[in-house]
């Protein structure tokens, strides 16, 4: 098996460059046929990678790609999920290399999706095939089941999974959708935390005033968001929505005690890693449970008034603000939007009438490490990177892994081989070829357990 990884090595690489040519934005509606041939590509793949089944499941949204090899009757199924949609590219002048002619400088390949989540999609058919292409068979029985809406939803295969289709039917889900927590060391991601994305809408006057004739007087959206944003989050980071925190469960102290042995340089993560001047949070808390084990209020826009060059003194009629709530075990998406809208309602400032408009959420997961399929992926890994396998939990949320969960009753197993640098969603997104390598090598090697 290991010589038909090494000697293919090229190839594989060959064929992740073609996957990456597509410019598959899930986001723009000029990229639809994109989308149409980054699916069709996976099928393909899959199909050349000895897969018995594989084929688009249309619908409302973009398709979906399922495929199977069901041919090891008595041992376990393994349901692997990946995304072949994309980030947009912008800031497009700030590429050193065209987001979609992927790139190899040094050991990383450089391209929209080199990581998230193409690459690491890739992964998982290349293990699959050079495991047909040794042994003829699988040692489990394999399903794929591959979105175009990730970057942007993923309103169809929610529908799709929550219609709890008898071919989904597995016993676990293999994601590689995360990151590696530092070069060299496996990796098992076990928490994912959840998201409420919502809008504030807020409305003053019915029309733009004059500042000089009506300031002073007519109520200000604008400013009235800031305060709004203020009463529930202060200064230090702490979250004022009354009931927000009480699901909240705190990490065990082993798994702290693990988070602190962790190889960390605070001073690279803040300034290197973030660009950062300096860290902020509830000084409450340590570093790793604000990222990992605690939910966030974080504004991603603020649109309202005049915003173009030179001056015009108007008190705009309407604000708009982007915010989302990150969600952590055990809180719920639909309580924490609840109380975040009757949050908004008990601070609203007098003169403006605010309303929240939810756009998606998704749940927060947490797996026990001690789960049979979580100590076969650390054992994979382990034996893979030659380094004990590290448990570390992830401030950002895949939305599939609650649905596996609420609707196929399954664990989700997250093999991540990215890196921290990745610049995933943002110029120069590479991927660590070595990873790619050794990942294909080392969800084949998991296979390998499970069939024992």
């Amino acid at each position: 098996m290991a010589t038909y990884f090494e000697q293919n090595r090229a190839s594989f690489v060959d064929g992740l460059k073609s996957f990456l040519r597509i410019p598959s934005i899930s986001t723009l509606p000029e990229n639809k046929p994109d989308i149409r041939r980054a699916a069709e590509f996976v099928a393909a793949e899959l199909r050349q990678a000895g897969l018995t089944r594989a084929e688009l499941i249309e619908g409302e949204g973009n398709p979906l790609v399922y495929g199977e090899w069901l041919g090891a009757p008595g041992k376990p199924t393994i349901l692997f999920y990946g995304h072949y949609d994309v980030q947009p590219v912008d800031p497009l002048e700030e590429w050193k290399s065209p987001p979609f002619e992927p790139d190899v400088r040094g050991d990383d390949i450089f391209a929209r999706g080199a990581s998230d989540d193409k690459g690491q999609t890739y992964i998982l058919v290349k293990a699959v095939e050079g495991l047909m292409k040794s042994t003829g068979r699988l040692p489990v029985n394999v399903k794929f089941l591959v979105e175009g809406e990730e970057e942007c939803g993923g309103e169809h295969i929610e529908r799709y999974v929550s219609s709890k289709p008898p071919q989904l039917q597995a016993d676990a889900a293999v994601i590689c959708d995360t990151e590696m927590f530092a070069p060299e060391l496996p990796t098992l991601c076990v928490g994912l935390r959840g998201i409420v994305y919502t809008e504030l809408h807020v409305q003053g006057a019915d029309h733009d005033l004059h500042s000089g004739v009506y300031g002073g007087a007519a109520p200000n959206p604008i400013q009235a968001v800031a305060e709004i944003l203020c009463a529930l989050k202060d200064r230090e980071g702490r979250i004022h929505i009354p009931g927000f925190l009480d699901r909240v469960a705190p990490p065990a102290p082993a798994e702290r005690q693990a988070w602190d042995r962790l190889p960390f340089d605070v001073e690279h993560y803040t300034k290197k890693e973030m660009g950062a001047r300096e860290l902020t949070g509830d000084p409450d808390f340590s570093l790793f449970e604000r990222v990992w084990a605690r939910p966030t209020l974080e504004v991603h826009g603020v649109r309202g008034g005049f915003t173009g060059e030179g001056a015009k003194t108007v008190i705009p009629a309407r604000a708009v603000a982007k915010i989302s709530l990150r969600l952590v075990a055990d809180q719920r998406p639909a309580e924490a939007a609840e109380q975040f809208r009757n949050a908004v309602r008990q601070v609203c400032p007098k003169g403006v009438a605010a309303e929240v408009k939810l756009l998606h959420s998704a749940a927060p997961s947490l797996v026990d490490p001690g789960n049979p399929f979580i100590r076969a992926a650390a054992r994979a890994l382990t034996e893979s990177f030659g380094k004990e396998t590290v448990y570390i939990r992830s401030g950002g949320s895949i939305p599939v892994v609650g649905l596996f969960d609420r609707h196929l009753g399954i664990p989700s197993v997250l093999m991540g081989f990215g890196l921290p640098d990745d610049n995933l969603h943002a110029p120069n997104e590479k991927f660590h070829l070595p990873n790619f390598y050794r990942g294909i090598e080392a969800v084949a090697r998991y296979l390998e357990f499970l069939g024992r």
